[in-house]
C-alpha cells in the first residue's frame, strides 16, 4: 500500500499561485502512476493532472496551460504547480497513487487509482 500526505493547500486570491506537494512511502515515485484530484463542495471529484511512470503527463482542459504536475524522484514527491487561479478551482485537493506497468499512460479516472491521501483545501477567492 502506497502511503499518500499532501501539503501546500490554503487560501489565495484570483490570479495567484500555490504548490501542492504529495510525499509518498511504500513505493518510489518511479514505480507509480500519480495524480491529482479535486473534490469541490456538492460536486463529484474529478482529476485535474496525472503523470505516469515515463514522466509523461496529462490534464484536464480546465487547468490547461495554468497546472503543471512534476515529481521529484530523488525526494519520492509528487507536485502540483498551481499558476492564474480561479475561484472555481477552490476545493479539496487529493493525490493518488496506483502501481502501474512502464506501459500504462496517465489517467485522470479515479477508478484507475487504489491509494489516496488526505487532501488538501485549497480556496480561492475573488
Amino acid at each position: 500500500q502506497v502511503q499518500l500526505v499532501e501539503s501546500g493547500g490554503g487560501s489565495v486570491q484570483a490570479g495567484g499561485s500555490l504548490r501542492l506537494s504529495c510525499a509518498a512511502s511504500g513505493y518510489t515515485v518511479t514505480t507509480l502512476c500519480m495524480g491529482w484530484f479535486r473534490q469541490a463542495p456538492g460536486k463529484e471529484r474529478e482529476g485535474v493532472a496525472s503523470i505516469a511512470r515515463d514522466g509523461i503527463t496529462n490534464s484536464a482542459d480546465s487547468v490547461k496551460g495554468r497546472f503543471t504536475i512534476s515529481r521529484d524522484n530523488a525526494k519520492n514527491i509528487l507536485y502540483l504547480q498551481m499558476n492564474s487561479l480561479k475561484t472555481d478551482d477552490t476545493g479539496m485537493y487529493y493525490c493518488a497513487a496506483q502501481p502501474c506497468s512502464t506501459r500504462a499512460r496517465p489517467r485522470l479516472s479515479r477508478d484507475e487509482y487504489n491509494s489516496w491521501g488526505q487532501g488538501t483545501q485549497v480556496t480561492v477567492s475573488s
